[in-house]
């Protein structure tokens, strides 16, 4: 869902030290994994033997006179992008100190909203299509033993947006900024000058987006650039978003330079003035700003890290409780498809949905139950078609093909749906020879009403939508390819967002729950790339709390 945050942003840089690519074990507990804790008497609370998986090692249970039996180090529940990723670095970048981590999940596969679909020629995306190559993204990628089956979206390509009636390109750098048409002189004149500092100064409360924008930039940047932005980013409204929470690098560029512009010169100082670490050699070197997947399409990431996990990820472990046990660590009892098994490990990141999380953590912390279950999921619906080449308008055409990254749809421009991907035209093999794939997104916060269409009633709507700015209007019916419904589907980081993550944060600390961390799209924020990369520093969070020796 978070893939057209890449056609509207591509702006993010990062970097991160290199990682030493094997995977191993800790000899002192490779030969004996006592991790699993079941019992062979019969379970009141179930009234049935528990068992656990066969391939599992079986040890009995802990009691008061057995503390010192080894834990686990940690323990990942969710196997969604976050939770793979904190897993291959706990053991790629901190195996010394964390070398015992297995991680559950409750369906049958991994990857979470990742969905990839290959049939009759086509391959596609139902959820994020892309992701920004950052150095720890690239990184992820080269250890999960990727690197030749990445692919690089036309840096060159266009992105455009609808506005009044046609598809505007966007700007692709300051060279283009007097030229683009998108923009009235005066609306860029107003930008500037507000960039510049020449705004009403910022009000001592925190902005939405839309606040931001209208004062710093004016009007027309808001309505033809950062609302349909909003969209591709969030699926979200902007007059609701918190500007710091939801784009937080360019809020701090006000915060800390008194201006954006101001800012941004202070950040680049800053920046020359500091000293890097070398570049990781084994990464790829992305040519100007981009998008990238792979080879077989964004599966392949999940898939290849778990499968470097190996027996460590636990698929269809349903978590059922978790309490905390008399030596500071945890107990997590699960429903597996074997029986019912429990783990002890000296650490927990909860990387699941904060909905699902409030559920599992309301009898340990009611004061972090309640924060997280404030976080808003509105629904999306991916949905993928395809038209032969002769259906695009030929006013769309490039060189006599559809070209670009794709397009963004202010709603203030009377279509349903939040944007489409040129899917086709972005990576390489993705429709057969003489077709043009499209991945559209409709619904969001300012639709919720797409629950209640059926999938016929949704394809309609992204059809009369494309008719309007790209398909021939007497081109015949799309074909069909998929149609997605995430009934909850990306976090919104309205106007309080980080006051109520503190307040979840500091209920597990007021309660004595060190050792239980927070991980996923709605703490590092909802791109792919974001949550890579806030893997990263989850895992050295954990690594920083286990090697405190608190457990002997």
């Amino acid at each position: 869902m978070t893939s057209l945050t890449d056609l509207a942003s591509l702006n993010y840089r990062r970097s991160c030290s290199s990682l030493p690519a094997p995977v191993y074990r800790r000899p002192s507990t490779s030969n004996n994994p006592n991790y699993l804790i079941t019992s062979n008497r019969k379970c009141n609370r179930w009234r049935f033997r528990c068992s656990v998986a066969k391939d599992s090692p079986i040890t009995p249970p802990i009691s008061g006179e057995s503390k010192s039996q080894p834990f686990l180090d940690c323990v990942i529940v969710g196997a969604g992008i976050s939770g793979l990723c904190i897993a291959q670095a706990l053991a790629t970048k901190h195996a010394a100190v964390s070398a015992d981590v297995i991680v559950t999940e409750a369906r049958d596969r991994v990857g979470g909203n990742i969905s990839t679909v290959e049939r009759d020629g086509y391959l596609w995306e139902e959820g994020p299509n892309s992701f920004q190559p950052s150095d720890p993204m690239l990184t992820m990628v080269v250890d999960s033993g990727l690197k030749d089956d990445l692919v690089l979206g036309d840096p060159t390509a266009p992105r455009f947006v609808l506005w009044g009636g046609g598809l505007k390109p966007v700007p692709s750098g300051l060279a283009d900024l007097p030229f683009f048409d998108l923009m009235s002189f005066p609306g860029k004149l107003r930008a500037g000058f507000g960039a510049l500092g020449l705004r009403p100064p910022p009000p001592d409360r925190e902005e939405s987006v839309e606040e931001f924008v209208r004062r710093n930039l004016g009007n027309e940047v808001f309505e033809r650039l950062i609302e349909p932005f909003c969209s591709g980013v969030y699926a979200g409204d902007p007059s609701k978003l918190s500007m710091k929470a939801a784009f937080g690098k360019v809020w701090k560029l006000e915060q800390n330079g008194g201006s954006i512009v101001g800012g941004a010169i202070k950040a680049i100082r800053e920046k020359n003035n500091s000293t890097k670490p070398p570049r990781d050699p084994r990464l790829p070197k992305p040519k100007g700003q981009t998008v990238g997947s792979f080879r077989k399409g964004q599966a392949m990431l999940p898939n290849a890290i778990s499968k470097r996990l190996g027996s460590r990820v636990k698929l269809s472990w349903k978590l059922i409780s978790i309490s905390k046990l008399e030596n500071k660590g945890y107990k997590l009892t699960y429903e597996t498809p074997n029986g019912f098994a429990s783990l002890e490990t000296k650490t927990v990141v909860m990387t699941v949905p904060s909905y699902v999380a409030s559920d599992l953590l309301r009898p340990l912390s009611l004061e972090a139950a309640d924060a997280l279950s404030k976080f808003y999921y509105p629904p999306v619906a991916a949905v993928s078609v395809s038209y032969p080449k002769e259906a695009i308008r030929a006013d769309r055409l490039i060189d006599g093909q559809l070209k670009g990254f794709g397009q963004l749809h202010p709603r203030s421009q009377g279509v349903e749906t939040l944007g489409t991907i040129y899917s086709s035209s972005l990576f390489p093999n993705r429709a057969p020879p003489g077709r043009v794939l499209l991945l559209n997104y409709i619904g969001g916060a300012t639709n919720p009403g797409i629950l209640s269409k059926t999938e016929s009633q949704i394809v309609e709507a992204v059809d009369r939508d494309l008719r309007k700015m790209l398909i021939n209007p007497n081109a015949g019916t799309p074909l069909t390819l998929g149609v997605k419904v995430w009934p909850r589907a990306i976090p919104q980081f309205l106007v309080g967002h980080f006051d109520i993550l503190d307040a979840a944060k500091d209920g597990l600390k007021n309660g004595g729950f060190e050792g239980m961390f927070l991980g996923g799209n709605y703490v590092s924020g909802v791109a792919l790339g974001r949550c890579v990369e806030s893997a990263y520093d989850v895992a050295a969070n954990v690594s920083n709390f286990l090697s405190q020796g608190v457990y002997k």
